[in-house]
């Protein structure tokens, strides 16, 4: 069964930088063969996808609130994915969740927006507290 657990979260001043991991379980094949993202939820808000990645070749999608901050990447060495937060915000306060299609290489959507409906395993979530 896969699994996926995240860590890395917690409180961090404004400015400063988190690294998220998410560390799988169960794949059967490399972690670059699926489809995985990055989503927050705030409190009162709706899930948003924060940043997604396709399998080969790779593809990197960010929102528009976090380019040139975040960056999406994984290591099959370790089957693990990362979200690397830099420069963080007030509004980066969230629950982040990691997010994987379960088929392996299957065609990601081409656009950020699509990856939430085709995430079909999702993990339990860390949380990012940011203060000034």
């Amino acid at each position: 069964q896969v699994q996926l657990v995240e860590s890395g979260g917690g409180s961090v001043q404004a400015g400063g930088s988190l690294r998220l991991s998410c560390a799988t379980s169960g794949y059967r094949y490399s972690i670059y063969s699926y489809c995985m993202g990055w989503f927050r939820q705030a409190p009162g808000k709706e899930r948003e996808a924060v940043a997604a990645i396709t399998g080969v070749p790779r593809s990197t999608y960010y929102a528009d609130s976090v380019k040139g901050r975040f960056t999406i990447f994984r290591d099959a060495g370790n089957q693990t994915m990362y979200l690397q937060m830099n420069s963080l915000k007030l509004e980066d306060t969230a629950t982040y969740y990691c997010a994987s299609d379960s088929r392996p290489g299957t065609n990601c959507p081409s656009s950020l927006q699509g990856f939430a409906a085709q995430m079909s395993i999702w993990g339990q979530g860390t949380q990012v507290t940011v203060s000034s």
